[in-house]
């Protein structure tokens, strides 16, 4: 392979002729980095100037936002998505009831980090916590996809 350039500050060359493995050269000089002390941007500008912190809404992710901090998703407390759905042979194993079969409203909840699934006999009042349908999840913008896999596996109208 071939020599590589190696630069100091200021695009002049290194003195040493290695590239700066720590990174010290470039904090030394101050130019276009984070304050010290915070997270640093992973990106970079064409203009020079420092990357603004970014939202990843979705993904679970906020580039350089402090641990814990809002990401600006959905709003923090208990989301809930419904849908009707008609048990397939055998039924749906509930912690409360049972087995539970024929026509029923699957609901999917989200609040606290955990996603829970319940269902209901279609128009009753009584809530029945699906048998092992509650798990982590830290992201409230993936309960739509986690509803959509519950009624795709709990719903069997054709049996």
């Amino acid at each position: 392979m071939g020599e590589q350039a190696v630069t100091g500050a200021g695009g002049a060359p290194a003195p040493e002729k290695t590239p700066d493995a720590t990174g010290d050269d470039a904090a030394a000089a101050g130019t276009g980095s984070a304050p010290t002390g915070g997270p640093a941007s992973a990106g970079m500008t064409a203009d020079g100037r420092p990357a603004a912190p970014a939202d990843v809404s979705g993904a679970g992710m906020s580039a350089d936002a402090a641990p814990g901090a809002p990401t600006g998703g959905a709003p923090a407390g208990p989301a809930t998505r419904t849908a009707d759905i008609t048990a397939g042979p055998g039924g749906v194993m509930t912690d409360e009831a049972g087995v539970v079969t024929g026509e029923l409203t699957l609901r999917t909840e989200h609040a606290d980090g955990t996603v829970r699934l319940r269902v209901q006999y279609k128009d009753a009042d009584e809530w029945y916590a699906v048998t092992g349908g509650s798990a982590p999840l830290a992201d409230p913008a993936a309960l739509d996809a986690v509803h959509t896999i519950a009624v795709g596996l709990l719903n069997r109208p054709e049996g």
